[in-house]
């Protein structure tokens, strides 16, 4: 099937990057899984496959949605406009760091996750804590509507 997307592209200097609906790209992979999970159990799970995959997924699939956001590598209308390609314009002094703290968010960790890293690898935490604060995963939260 293919996806439709939106009409007005976002130009960022390099490159023209078509815009996309978080809400409407996770139907795809909702009904995937509800047709995967349906099938497995030879019926159809209907709504409660879905507010599994929410409870199960949302989380991670708007992390990573969040992360291509921030990389300018796709723009995400629910996003902030002035978070796209925020990782190539505002952290080229932190680059060997910012790479280790970002596949840890990626792979789910929080803020204090990351803090605790630092410390136990004794890596100094002021410049962690400045990628964190500018980076400001909690304000970046989206609610799915069956959650």
């Amino acid at each position: 099937m293919e996806r439709e997307l939106l009409s007005s592209p976002y130009t960022c200097p390099n490159h023209t990057v078509p815009e996309l609906s978080v809400y409407a790209e996770s139907e795809y992979e909702i009904n995937d899984f509800k047709w995967i999970e349906s099938e497995r159990v030879g019926y159809d799970l209907g709504e409660s496959a879905v507010k599994r995959w929410v409870n199960q997924h949302w989380r991670g699939y708007l992390r990573a949605r969040w992360l291509e956001h921030l990389q300018g590598t796709r723009f995400w209308i629910e996003l902030d406009r002035g978070d796209f390609g925020l990782l190539q314009r505002d952290f080229s002094q932190d680059r060997e760091l910012l790479q280790p703290i970002l596949d840890r968010l990626k792979s789910g960790e929080e803020n204090l996750d990351v803090i605790c890293w630092a410390e136990n690898n004794s890596i100094c935490t002021e410049p962690v804590v400045r990628i964190l604060e500018a980076l400001d995963i909690n304000s970046r939260r989206l609610r799915h509507k069956f959650d």
